[in-house]
């Protein structure tokens, strides 16, 4: 979403965001809206936005051109109900499996039903666009016929392998090691127990950059793996490029940006053969894929990249290559195309808003 109001704003449309409270009222340099919300029952970073009448008031005053509903679920499904009421264009972005997730939150039995809300609020969109093909396909066979790929881009200078830093892999226990990283929230559909197995594997540093309501648990889960917390900017880059491979636990992602920004820093991936990483790890060429119906593939996969030096090298050699065309000028240029064909050709100058 950040990279998409720098995109807007730099080529000279103009962005009104409306989101969740409470927060800041400006973001990136625009302007944003915030609607009273709750936290997510034990997920309080979460934020619900209840129903108001304030949202189809804003838009109004707004008056945009189109309306770009960012991951819809309850605030989004209100401003798609409103742009249809209204007529105002309407593009919304598919983003989190909320099925997937309900699964590892023990709800799977609503999972029917959320998927039947997640179809609603989408056909009600003119397009929706899916980061993967994965993605594009669960929508359609869910009865979401608008829907089309639109990848996420990544920032190739900072996510590169020239930030690769040897102090920082001492002192997260990779000297003489081999450090297998995870990036990303620490949350129960992350799934990042998988990696207690791995910690056990010799010559093997285990280091999970991220927080989130499931921390503490995995701390006492895996004791000898290295928690860094949350990090971003340089730290991020450095961390990222200072890995020997990079391990995705999730079996619920959409895309899963943090593995593209691995293999941009030139870090094999190991990942699972299931949803977006489909389309970002090719088995055997810049990492391996794992098979989530049999729970030892994970461990076996990171093991023959920890012991296969030739293997690994090669695989980081295809790495960064395999990704580096898709830059955020390019994704961004796709996007303008879709806001272009829902208004049918009218005024370029776009008067955009965000839910």
């Amino acid at each position: 979403m950040l990279r998409t109001i720098e995109y807007l704003t730099r080529n000279g449309h103009e962005v009104v965001v409306i989101a969740p409270g409470p927060g800041s009222d400006m973001e990136a340099g625009v302007s944003v809206m915030r609607m009273s919300s709750f936290g997510f029952p034990g997920y309080e970073e979460l934020r619900i936005t209840r129903p108001q009448k304030a949202l189809e008031a804003a838009i109004r005053a707004i008056n945009p051109d189109v309306i770009h509903l960012a991951a819809p679920a309850v605030l989004g499904a209100w401003a798609g109900r409103v742009a249809r009421k209204l007529n105002i264009p309407c593009v919304a972005i598919y983003q989190t499996d909320l099925a997937g997730f309900a699964k590892q939150y023990r709800l799977g039995a609503t999972s029917p039903a959320l998927w039947k809300y997640v179809a609603a609020i989408h056909k009600r969109a003119d397009v929706t666009l899916a980061p993967s093909t994965s993605a594009v396909w669960d929508l359609r066979r869910h009865g979401v016929d608008n829907a089309f790929r639109w990848m996420r881009g990544v920032d190739t200078e900072r996510f590169n392998p020239i930030h690769g830093n040897e102090d920082l892999r001492k002192s997260l226990g990779g000297e003489g090691k081999i450090i297998v990283g995870f990036v990303g929230r620490l949350a129960r559909e992350k799934q990042v127990e998988r990696l207690a197995d791995v910690c056990s594997l010799p010559n093997v540093s285990v280091v999970i950059v991220g927080d989130g309501p499931v921390r503490k648990k995995l701390e006492r889960l895996m004791p000898s793996a290295t928690f860094t917390g949350f990090a971003s900017g340089k730290t991020l880059s450095e961390m990222y490029a200072s890995f020997d491979i990079f391990a995705h636990t999730g079996v619920d992602e959409t895309f899963c940006q943090s593995i593209q920004e691995a293999l941009s820093s030139g870090v094999p991936v190991v990942a699972p053969a299931v949803g977006g990483p489909l389309d970002l790890v090719q088995h055997g060429v810049n990492g391996f894929l794992w098979t989530p119906q049999r729970k030892n593939t994970l461990v076996e996969s990171i093991q023959e990249l920890v012991v296969n030096e030739g293997v690994r090298f090669q695989c980081a050699g295809n790495a960064r290559q395999s990704v580096q065309h898709r830059t955020w000028e390019s994704i961004m240029e796709e996007l303008i195309g879709h806001y272009y064909s829902v208004t049918q050709g009218m005024s370029f100058a776009y008067r955009a808003v965000a839910s």
